[in-house]
């Protein structure tokens, strides 16, 4: 991927950037969104994973906890999102993205990014499973088909996390600290924000129009 820092105007685009966790509540708010763009535009969707939570295996704090659940009440009064709240009663929950982010770049390379995007998502807020635990990242792989002995091999090589600090540098570079953002790039690899954080898919496509005219 080859991005440059400063921004010029909108040519074309020739690729779009989405820069997301898969354990993100506002992600999980925004995937009628990204499913939409994915239906309705005519370019390729690179997803660069945010990195929320670095790897840890303590439980999370009585802070945390109450933190990440009125971020679920915001996601849902916003975008109408639902979560299975017993997810709290019967899993240990650690903040501890990372080996979800993994999880996906292990996919891409078998070809099922989106598929393992969305499987995270579906586990985590629907399914009361936790992605923090390599387990149920493993179950994933199986149900979307993966090869799993590749998959759990990819998922703890140095490849893998060499994949997962480059979008932490493309991230960077973009200055896209807010999740979901989602940045259009030029045929020069420019990039054009669509978004900084949540928006609906009203306001996303209006914009895709918009660079598009």
């Amino acid at each position: 991927m080859n991005i440059a820092c400063s921004q010029v105007s909108f040519c074309c685009m020739k690729e779009l950037i989405y820069v997301a966790d898969p354990m993100c509540s506002w992600c999980w708010g925004y995937h009628p969104v990204i499913d939409h763009v994915h239906d309705s535009v005519d370019a390729p969707i690179q997803y660069v994973m945010g990195g929320l939570a670095r790897d840890s295996y303590e439980p999370m704090s009585q802070e945390t906890r109450a933190y990440v659940q009125d971020q679920w009440r915001k996601v849902t009064e916003e975008t109408g999102a639902t979560f299975n709240w017993d997810f709290w009663e019967v899993c240990q929950p650690r903040r501890s993205t990372y080996p979800a982010c993994r999880a996906v770049i292990a996919a891409a390379d078998q070809d099922k990014t989106r598929e393992m995007f969305e499987a995270i998502q579906r586990a985590y807020y629907q399914e009361a499973r936790n992605p923090s635990d390599l387990s149920t990242l493993t179950d994933m792989a199986r149900e979307i088909d993966l090869d799993v002995d590749r998959f759990t091999a990819d998922i703890a090589s140095d490849e893998v996390e060499q994949e997962l600090q480059d979008g932490f540098n493309v991230r960077r570079c973009l200055n896209a600290n807010s999740f979901p953002s989602l940045i259009a790039l030029t045929e020069d690899g420019q990039p054009k924000w669509l978004t900084k954080g949540y928006a609906t898919t009203d306001q996303v496509m209006d914009r895709i129009h918009q660079l598009s005219a």
